[in-house]
Parts: structure tokens; C-alpha cells; sequence
């Protein structure tokens, strides 16, 4: 294993027609860190998921869907507390939720919980709802500070507001973990959440990297991605273009395939990203847009195996 993803696994439950004609809901495994973790393994790029699994039904499916992409699970953490449900509404492919998380499997993990790294894994990658539900988002936050400042770290918050209890608590741990980032990954809308003040993207960006990481990538849809290095650098990289199903679990598979293109090309360490060339940086970003585009062509957080992406890449 050389990359660990750290953060949440959970059920979609999704709409699905009924024999009597209504909509019923089919669990499907999901989650932010989780659907990254798959897209890794399919991608063979040699991924593990810590989390936390609860025993029942639901984790058993999260744990078999994993390990059928080729996942590690050897640093899942189990018990009894039920599966995270996130109930999913679709509007013209968009996805709303209801999530039930309240005393979870994943909420509830603990520093004292999380295992001691060997050093056969290289990187870490954190993000989604997991940074922001407590108390397992200070888990993750003290487990990054622990295990983060010889491997390369890449962060993406993936900000969602309504699970935000205390802001002040979540910037002043979002900013902790920033700073212990190489890689840091933001839409648009993220940073303007973030840097709430009357300025432009790229000068958003700038005041980031003054934060700690080597490698800013803004992501914006349709008209794809950038790339900031800390010293005044940047990389363009558009989107591809396909027939959109939904865009579920595009930007979790986008970071899986940025960072199974750096692993392939021996560039996810911590001096290897800050002394990245524009022409590396710029074909991990492709990658992963390659990666996404792929999901979003059809339905759900389905990442691509890595025999089915263009034979171009």
C-alpha cells in the first residue's frame, strides 16, 4: 500500500423505481474518501481506506465493495455503531442529501483508535464530511499532525456548510491541516467560502499557499482545473468533454487520478511535489480529468478501471 485515504464511508441510498411504480432506495457504497479509495485501487495504484466500519449489514457491503477494487482495508476500524446513511435526492443529475449520522461508526473514532503507519505507506489523502463531522474530524486532524510530516499529504476539503456546527472550530482545524498539505484541492466555491473577502480566484490562491502547501489545484466544472505552484507557477488543464450523466464522485475520482498519475511518475513525496516541473504537474492533472470524465459519463460514483481510460493517456 502507498496511499492511505483517511475519512468517511457510507451508504447511498439511492431512488430507484419500484415494481409498484415508486420510488424505493438502494444502498449503494459511497462517500467522499471512500469513492477516491476505489478509484485508487482500480486505477492500481496501490490504495488503502482508514475509516471507521460498523458491523452491521451496511459496513459489510462498504468492506466487500472495497476490497472487490482492490483496496486495503488491513486499517478499517470496526464496531457495533451503525453505518453512516445519506439518503440522495437527484435534480437533473445533481444530488442533494439527507444524511443519519448521529453516533456513526465513522463520527466516532478516535485518535487513540487510529493506527501507527510503517513506512510502506508514502502519502496520505484527506477530505469530505469527514473534516467536519465531530469528534472524529479532530481524529483525522490529530492523525494527520501524527503521521503527516514525512509523507506526502494531499487535502480536499470539499466544504459542505450544512455539516458545520462550529465554524470557528472548523476554519481554525482546516487551517492546521492545510499547513501539514502538499497538495491542496478547492472549487471555486470552496475558496470563495474560505477567503470570504472581495478578491479574485487566483489572489484567493495566492493567500493559500502562504498557508503551507506546495501545489494549489482550483477546480472549476466544466472549465477544468489549474494548478498554483508557490513559487508564481501554474498549469491550465480543461475539461473533458462527454455527455454527463450525473457528476456524483467526480471530483473524488479527479483526485485519485492526479494522485495515481504522481505516484506513477515517482512524484508523491514532499520534495518531489514542491520541485514538480509544469509538464508533470500538467499530465496529473489530465489524468485526472481523464478519471472523472469517465465518471460522470454514467451513473453514480462508478471510477473507471484503468483499462477502461483512452487508450491516449
Amino acid at each position: 500500500m502507498t496511499i492511505l485515504c483517511c475519512g468517511e464511508a457510507l451508504i447511498d441510498m439511492i431512488p430507484t423505481p419500484s415494481v409498484e411504480g415508486r420510488d424505493g432506495f438502494v444502498p449503494h457504497s459511497g462517500g467522499a474518501v471512500f469513492n477516491t479509495a476505489v478509484a485508487l485501487g482500480r486505477l492500481g495504484a496501490g490504495a488503502g481506506l482508514l475509516t471507521g466500519l460498523s458491523t452491521d449489514m451496511f459496513g459489510q457491503q462498504l468492506k466487500a465493495s472495497l476490497e472487490a477494487s482492490h483496496v486495503d482495508t488491513s486499517k478499517i476500524i470496526t464496531s457495533s455503531r451503525p453505518s453512516t446513511l445519506a439518503f440522495v435526492q437527484l435534480t437533473d443529475g445533481h444530488a442533494s442529501y439527507s444524511f443519519f449520522d448521529e453516533n456513526s461508526a465513522g463520527r466516532m473514532l478516535t485518535l487513540k483508535e487510529m493506527p501507527k503507519l510503517s513506512p510502506e505507506v508514502t502519502a496520505l489523502y484527506f477530505g469530505g464530511i469527514s473534516l467536519a463531522c465531530e469528534p472524529g474530524a479532530d481524529a483525522y486532524a490529530d492523525f494527520l499532525e501524527q503521521e503527516g510530516q514525512t509523507r506526502a499529504v494531499m487535502l480536499d476539503p470539499n466544504i459542505r456548510t450544512g455539516f458545520i456546527q462550529d465554524e470557528a472550530r472548523y476554519r481554525a482545524r482546516l487551517d492546521k491541516m492545510i499547513a501539514r498539505s502538499d497538495i491542496l484541492k478547492v472549487s471555486d466555491e470552496d475558496l470563495n467560502w474560505m477567503i470570504p473577502k472581495p478578491l479574485s480566484l487566483h489572489e484567493k490562491v495566492d493567500l493559500i499557499l502562504t498557508k503551507g502547501p506546495s501545489f494549489v489545484i482550483l477546480t472549476r466544472g466544466g472549465q477544468g482545473a489549474t494548478g498554483f505552484f508557490a513559487d508564481g507557477r501554474s498549469v491550465n488543464v480543461p475539461a473533458r468533454r462527454v455527455e454527463v450523466v450525473d457528476t456524483v464522485g467526480a471530483g473524488d475520482t479527479f483526485n485519485a487520478g492526479v494522485m495515481a498519475k504522481l505516484s506513477e511518475l515517482g512524484l508523491l513525496t514532499k520534495s518531489a511535489i514542491r520541485d514538480m516541473t509544469v509538464e508533470a504537474a500538467t499530465d496529473s492533472l489530465a489524468h485526472g480529468a481523464a478519471v472523472a470524465a469517465v465518471t460522470v459519463s454514467r451513473a453514480g460514483a462508478n471510477p473507471p478501471w484503468a483499462d477502461e481510460l483512452p487508450s491516449t493517456l
